[in-house]
C-alpha cells in the first residue's frame, strides 16, 4: 500500500512529508532538461555536480532510513572504513562512467518512496536508536523524528548547492 493510497496523513507525519517532498522537488527540479553529461559537469570551485548531489541525497536517505529501522549496524563502523569505502563514498558525489541522469532520478524516487512509507508506517516517531560511532556525532541517541529532520535538512541544504550549480550551468534557477 502506498502513502496516497492510505488515509490521508495528518499531523506531524504530514508535515514530515510535505517538507521532505518540497526539498525532494527543488533539488530534482535543478536538473530538469539537462543531459547526462551537464548532470555531471562541476561548475563551480566545488567538486559538486547535479546528478552528484541527488546520487549523494539518495544515499543519506537510504542510510537513515535503514538506520531507522536497523540501527547502527546500517550506517557501517567509522573506524573500520577502509581507503575503499572511502572512495565509494567520494563517488556518490560525481557522475561515474554509465551513470545516467535518469537512472539516478529513478533511484531517488524509489528511495524517497521507500522513506515515505516508512514515515506512514513507523509505529513511533519517538523510537530512538544508538548512533554509530563517528567523530561528527555528538549525541548518542537519535529517535526517528531528529533522523527524518536531519534528512529534511540534508535535502534542502543540497537543493542549495544544486540551484547555486545549475545556475552557473547555465543560468537556470529554481526560484525567481
Amino acid at each position: 500500500m502506498t502513502v496516497s493510497e492510505q488515509t490521508t496523513l495528518t499531523g506531524e507525519r504530514a508535515d514530515l512529508l510535505e517538507m521532505l517532498t518540497k526539498h525532494r522537488h527543488f533539488l530534482r527540479f535543478t536538473t530538469r532538461d539537462l543531459t547526462d553529461e551537464q548532470a555531471g559537469m562541476r561548475t563551480t570551485a566545488s567538486e559538486l555536480c547535479l546528478g552528484g548531489l541527488v546520487k549523494h541525497v539518495t544515499s543519506v536517505e537510504r542510510n537513515w532510513a535503514n538506520f531507522i529501522l536497523e540501527g547502527p549496524s546500517a550506517m557501517g563502523d567509522f573506524d573500520a572504513m577502509t581507503e575503499e569505502d572511502f572512495a565509494q563514498r567520494d563517488a556518490e558525489f560525481r557522475m561515474l562512467p554509465g551513470d545516467t541522469l535518469a537512472g539516478v532520478l529513478a533511484d531517488y524516487a524509489e528511495v524517497a518512496g521507500r522513506t515515505d512509507e516508512l514515515v506512514a508506517s513507523l509505529p513511533d516517531l519517538d523510537a530512538v536508536q544508538p548512533l554509530p560511532k563517528a567523530p561528527w556525532f555528538q549525541d548518542t541517541h537519535w529517535s526517528a523524528r531528529r533522523v527524518l529532520m536531519h534528512v529534511v535538512a540534508e535535502t534542502a541544504q543540497h537543493a542549495g548547492h544544486a540551484d547555486i550549480i545549475r545556475e552557473s550551468l547555465d543560468g537556470a534557477k529554481s526560484m525567481g
